[in-house]
């Protein structure tokens, strides 16, 4: 079958192409191919591609026609579509073979139709030939403009770089065919950014074309344009927007916009005090604005400034104490600089700001200033009361110079006066002390809130005024057979006053003693002195005991002499001269032994019976307080027990009646005087025992009390109760119920109820025989 496929192209131009190729068993086997299509061979098959133009915006529009060789117009045949797209985009006039598009046509949807078409011999029903398939291609025209995918752009450049610097690439893309002309070829162009900006017209390259300043400007709206068929009349264009922002140079230095700055501080302030700030403004931000303080001048060094690195501010400290007096102002020269400055940029750093800072010191009232920070004194021990001791001196360091009144802290041994001058009031003695440390205060007349003190240390110096004397209690003894010249006893001596020189002590026996003693003495030059017997032989009996002067004198000026007295045991020695023994000093350390062990009994026996006699007073008087005297009326007396009240304003005793309900009060009764019935009642009494019942009921009725009392603290508390029961057949001896007066009543029959009733009944007889 030889069909023709007739369809405008290009230019509209219908043209009647062979559409289909026919097969072996067809009966034109030659296929005239029009000039624009194209043909190859496949399996025996003739394959043409044909075009037709997209945009086809009518309802109906002639694409092409189909027409078998054996088709003689007599309309015997059918023509049939078939195919994606047959039926719903492209239709066939069944009797000509006429191809109509009944839709729009989009390229960019879908560029590629097959279809298969197939003639029908409607007498028979009967395919003519076998189904063949050609091909519909929708040509591009363009009906796209270029579109940025990408937006938003965004860029950051930084400040003040040099012409050429790339800023950002952006890229537009056309839908249309790029093979078909210059549909899809784009020129970049820039509409809005002149003159900082520039763009390449192939690329879509933003480069910087002039220096841009952040201070001035920190961010730029470009709009660049980008157009299909380069450029050419009839393009289509689409644009873009790209916000550039400028990132911060440290191109700025810190600048001081107060050349002067006035500030105050207190002469009273500490040190480190912050008497004020100053500020510099950076026109950079973040690191490039980061500053330093510091201080250029000031010749007093008295103060500095630290960086608040929060604030970028500079704290002026004080350095020094001020004092207004000695100077009341100052002049100082702060500078500043950034702290993070690039080699590249150091250009713009060059001169540091500075700026100059006033200081104005304000007067206060000050304490009193002592001319030195402590006094030492010295004065010789011995001194008469009133001796002077030295001048300490205080004055106002304001300028009213007020008058200074002085006054020593503790002491009974020295005094002060008004013109700051120390003297003595007692004699001193260096041997008792040697240093006093003092605590003088001096106080403004005009202001006594102003006060100051400083330490005065006073030393006693040491005059000869003590004599030497044995450096321990000397036991000395002596054998009866002792020899002449036998050493008993080494000696020393002790001297309570200070010496320049190192002590040197003479030792010698009084003249009594030279002339008619039994001993001698050698002085061994070292302050030592050695005691020997000057004869043979002693006697127990007759002379048991010596006791030898011995002078000691030292080397003091002027020199001063003690006699001491040596006492020395005459021992009676064993044969051998071994060992040695002495009765008499046997006896002593005996005596002396036993009598510590005496006094130390006696002492532990006082102990004890003091303890036993404050016991028994104790227990006597308690007796006493339960049980006065026999003469006292016990008919009248109310005894009070402490109980848990209701608050501080509860000054009463417990109500006892409140402990008596309506149900287990006791009746009154009248006292009956007839003692056997009070025998009778006394016996059964004891065999009454606690009625459980009643005790519970009277539980619940003053715990149901405790619980409605308005009064009660808000806290949990213990509430003791006394219950006596509902009490003894012999009824209540007491004389609070009782109708009849006690003083017509006979008590003695309380004797004859047993020994528990011996004490009621002596204090109730002896009270009737009192009264009577």
């Amino acid at each position: 079958m030889n069909c023709y496929l007739l369809l405008p192209f290009m230019l509209g131009i219908p043209l009647l192409w062979p559409c289909l190729g026919a097969t072996e068993n067809s009966q034109t086997k030659k296929v005239q191919q029009p000039v624009g299509s194209h043909l190859r061979v496949k399996r025996g098959w003739v394959w043409n591609q044909f075009f037709v133009p997209e945009e086809m915006n009518t309802t109906s529009h002639h694409v092409g026609r189909l027409r078998s060789d054996l088709d003689n117009g007599n309309n015997s045949f059918q023509y049939k579509l078939l195919g994606a797209g047959a039926g719903s985009t492209f239709i066939i006039d069944e009797r000509t073979g006429d191809i109509y598009a009944i839709e729009k046509l989009d390229r960019e949807e879908r560029s590629l139709y097959i279809l298969r078409a197939q003639v029908i011999d409607i007498t028979t029903g009967r395919a003519v030939e076998p189904e063949s398939e050609f091909v519909i291609k929708v040509s591009d025209i363009n009906d796209n403009e270029p579109k940025f995918l990408d937006e938003p752009y965004e860029a950051i450049v930084p400040e003040m770089s040099p012409e050429g610097t790339l800023v950002i690439q952006v890229t537009a893309s056309d839908a249309d065919d790029p093979s078909s002309g210059n549909n899809a070829r784009l020129l970049y162009s820039l509409l809005q950014g002149q003159p900082y900006f520039s763009v390449e017209p192939t690329t879509g390259v933003i480069r910087i074309s002039s220096k841009m300043d952040r201070e001035l400007q920190d961010e730029y709206w470009v709009i660049i344009q980008a157009k299909d068929m380069i450029g050419q009349p009839g393009a289509l264009s689409g644009t873009t927007s790209v916000l550039i922002k400028l990132s911060d140079v440290n191109d700025n230095k810190p600048i001081f916009k107060e050349s002067l700055y006035r500030l105050t501080v207190s002469e009273s302030a500490p040190t480190g005090t912050s008497i004020g700030t100053i500020m510099a403004y950076d026109n950079d931000i973040g690191e490039n604005a980061e500053m330093d303080y510091s201080i250029e001048e000031d010749h007093s060094q008295t103060f500095d400034i630290i960086t608040n690195h929060e604030t970028q501010e500079g704290i002026v400290i004080l350095k020094k104490k001020v004092n207004f007096e000695h100077q009341n102002h100052y002049g100082i020269r702060a500078k500043v600089k950034n702290h993070h400055v690039d080699e590249q940029l150091m250009k713009y750093h060059t001169e540091a700001s500075t700026t100059f800072i006033k200081i104005q010191v304000e007067d206060v009232d000050e304490p009193p200033l002592f001319l030195l920070p402590y006094y030492i004194f010295e004065i010789f021990e011995e001194t008469p009361q009133g001796s002077f001791v030295g001048v300490v001196s205080a004055t106002d360091p304001d300028n009213r110079k007020s008058p200074i009144r002085y006054s020593i802290t503790r002491s009974k041994v020295f005094n002060i006066d008004d013109n700051g001058t120390i003297t003595t009031t007692n004699s001193l003695d260096r041997e008792i002390s040697a240093w006093y440390n003092l605590s003088i205060t001096a106080t403004e007349k005009y202001n006594i809130e102003q006060i100051s003190s400083i330490p005065v240390y006073v030393q006693v110096l040491n005059i000869n005024d003590h004599a030497p004397e044995f450096s321990q209690y000397y036991e000395s003894y002596v054998c009866e057979n002792a020899g002449s010249g036998q050493v008993i006893q080494t000696i020393s001596a002790v001297d309570r006053d200070e010496s320049i020189e190192e002590h040197h002590f003479y030792f010698n026996l009084s003249v009594e003693d030279t002339n008619s003693s039994s001993f001698t003495i050698i002085d061994n030059q070292d302050n030592t002195a050695v005691i020997l017997t000057n004869r043979t032989g002693f006697n127990l009996q007759e002379e048991p005991i010596f006791y030898i002067s011995i002078l000691i004198a030292d080397n003091g000026i002027p020199s001063l002499t003690s006699t001491n007295t040596l006492t020395i045991h005459v021992c009676d020695c064993d044969d051998s001269g071994s060992t040695q023994t002495c009765q008499y000093q046997e006896l002593m350390l005996s005596m002396g032994f036993k009598t510590e062990v005496i006094i130390a009994i006696l002492i532990c026996i006082m102990v004890i019976f003091g303890f036993i006699f404050l016991t028994l007073g104790l227990k006597q008087r308690r007796k006493q307080i339960l049980f006065p005297e026999k003469s006292e009326d016990f008919r009248e007396n109310i005894f009070r027990y402490d109980d848990e009240g209701g608050g501080e304003e509860d000054t009463e005793a417990f109500d006892v009646a409140a402990l008596r309900s309506s149900t287990i009060m006791r009746e009154r009764k009248t006292r009956k005087t007839t003692s056997a019935e009070i025998r009778s009642l006394y016996r059964q009494s004891l065999q009454v025992g606690p009625d459980s019942a009643i005790f519970r009921k009277f539980i619940l009725e003053k715990l149901e009390e405790a619980d409605t009392d308005p009064c009660a603290p808000p806290f949990d508390s213990l509430q003791t109760y006394a219950f006596e029961g509902t009490g003894s057949l012999a009824g209540s001896l007491s004389s609070l119920e009782s109708a009849v007066s006690d003083q017509d009543e006979s008590y003695d029959y309380l004797n004859e109820l047993g020994p528990r009733f011996k004490r009621l009944a002596c204090m109730f007889g002896s009270a009737v025989q009192s009264n009577n």
